[in-house]
């Protein structure tokens, strides 16, 4: 058995439900169905009133499913599609919902065209002339993913939407209601969590992928049915006791999250090599600045193109004059500012030149070691991971040791401690070292941000709208030799500290999204 995400063979059981084993892929974390040792056993397991309405013998709740199905259309609308050609992907599992989609979305002015994946491509299928597309509750249920994923490329024109919804493997409800998750069903073969999914899209030839929890609209009434038929737990117990105690105003609803996601991507060109761009931000560093680019430029990337993106930002000690030699390097890109303006506005700067899939940030200076790009952009390259941290404690916490300077190297780690155990509080994550320069990520993770910040508080705000987007840190040890104030560290002792702790609170609470997608 091969993921369908990474392609890897190395699976790690989780648990069994009613005779279906569970188990996770070791590399990227994609969730399967194993083959089953007996006919599996759902009797009483999923909620009555949810098999009925699939064999079509109960109405479905209309304030739930239109609200639904508007939710859709206007996802699709914010990526630029409000009418037009829509293929809508069909199949047993989703029955009632996508009925109930095509009625809403035909009265909004789409021409909707239904397509099974599990009968032969109707010969009237047109190629390349869909404005969007849609399946609901669908990728899930492919023993082979990819091959629906690669209709739906050459059905839509080049940068058409895609929206799908499938089960979300870290959803609340999956977490709190564990093996008795009504989501385990034999027709699903797939969970996904919002890497994963982004992963599996990316491979086939989609991008700007953005994903969502599904949160829809519930009557009180409708939250007690679903509460009655699942299994006894403490949170079905005490539903039934509200809706004794209570009686909800009339027209009282409630919008909730969901076990699912919504998940929106464009038709990308099918990938061929891959490629990565090395952002180096230049200020002052004319000691170091030479020898780092000449051992970039000398180093092989096997498999793989590459390009070096160098900021420079007028430095007063003849830095400038050292980049413009390397005008003529093959594969080297130059962008001179004016003006320093802080290292997170350079990187900025060269985000918006960076033409790889994989973006890599590599400071001027020569703190860390070259030889860990292999081991860091591995996971990238190979569908594992959409973000990787390079942690630099090497099992201890001093990272900083300056000559004739201790007092000031435990003052500095102390500092990387607490913002580390700030971060990690605010976020609820268990990062080590998110202020490392080791950042290296799929340029698609960029979708839908939009980055503000000047100084080193610009490490602070990728690592958090990062990880606010859903995509949690693959950290990898990489070496680590720091460099004192004395040598040319340029944080300000006093000044920038402070803007951390107003950027990481800032951005606890802020958008996350441009307004555009918000």
């Amino acid at each position: 058995m091969h993921c369908a995400v990474c392609e890897a063979s190395d699976f790690g059981y989780m648990f069994v439900v009613r005779g279906l084993p569970i188990l996770r892929c070791r590399s990227c974390g994609c969730v399967v169905l194993g083959t089953p040792r007996s006919a599996p056993d759902f009797s009483g397991f999923y909620p009555e009133r949810k098999l009925a309405i699939d064999r079509g013998e109960t109405p479905v709740d209309d304030i739930t499913e239109r609200d639904a199905t508007a939710r859709y259309t206007e996802a699709l609308r914010r990526r630029g599609v409000s009418a037009g050609s829509l293929l809508v992907v069909c199949g047993a599992h989703s029955r009632v919902d996508t009925e109930v989609f095509l009625a809403h979305a035909r009265a909004n002015g789409f021409r909707a065209e239904k397509l099974d994946p599990a009968e032969e491509t109707d010969p009237s299928f047109r190629s390349g002339s869909y404005d969007a597309a849609i399946m609901l509750h669908q990728l899930q249920t492919q023993p082979e993913p990819g091959g629906l994923l690669r209709t739906i490329h050459r059905a839509l024109r080049p940068g058409a939407p895609v929206l799908l919804t499938v089960p979300r493997v870290n959803s609340w409800p999956a977490r709190f209601f564990g093996r008795d998750w009504t989501e385990w069903r034999h027709a699903n073969r797939l969970y996904f969590d919002q890497t994963t999914i982004q992963l599996l899209l990316l491979r086939f030839g989609f991008r700007d992928v953005l994903v969502r929890r599904d949160k829809r609209l519930y009557t009180p009434e409708h939250i007690y049915r679903r509460a009655c038929d699942s299994p006894a737990t403490t949170l079905t117990r005490a539903i039934s006791l509200v809706h004794t105690l209570l009686t909800p105003a009339p027209g009282f609803r409630v919008r909730l999250a969901t076990s699912g996601m919504i998940v929106t991507a464009v038709r990308g060109d099918l990938p061929e090599g891959p490629k990565c761009s090395i952002i180096v931000a230049a200020y002052n560093e004319r000691n170091s600045f030479p020898t780092l680019m000449d051992a970039l430029l000398k180093k092989d990337f096997p498999g793989t193109d590459r390009e070096i993106i160098v900021i420079e930002s007028n430095s007063n000690d003849g830095t400038r004059e050292l980049a413009a030699q390397y005008r003529t390097q093959p594969g080297v890109k130059l962008v001179f500012q004016e003006r320093p303006l802080g290292k997170g506005n350079a990187i900025r700067e060269g985000l918006r030149h960076a033409s790889g899939d994989v973006v890599l940030i590599q400071d001027a200076d020569l703190e860390y070691d070259l030889n860990d790009y292999e081991e860091l952009l591995a996971p990238i390259l190979s569908h594992q991971a959409l973000f990787v941290l390079g942690t630099r404690h090497g099992g201890a916490w001093k990272m900083r040791r300056f000559a004739g300077q201790k007092g000031l190297a435990a003052v500095v780690n102390f500092g990387h401690v607490f913002f580390t155990g700030l971060i990690n509080i605010l976020f609820r994550q268990k990062m080590t070292d998110p202020f490392t320069m080791f950042k290296v990520f799929h340029r698609d993770c960029l979708f839908g941000l939009e980055f503000s910040c000047n100084r080193f508080d610009f490490d602070h705000e990728l690592v958090i709208k990062f990880v606010r987007k859903g995509y949690v840190p693959l950290e990898i040890p990489v070496n680590y030799s720091s460099r004192s104030f004395r040598e040319g560290k340029k944080v300000r002792m006093f000044r920038d500290p402070l803007t951390w702790v107003w950027v990481d609170f800032k951005l606890r609470f802020s958008r996350l999204y441009r307004k555009t997608l918000a």
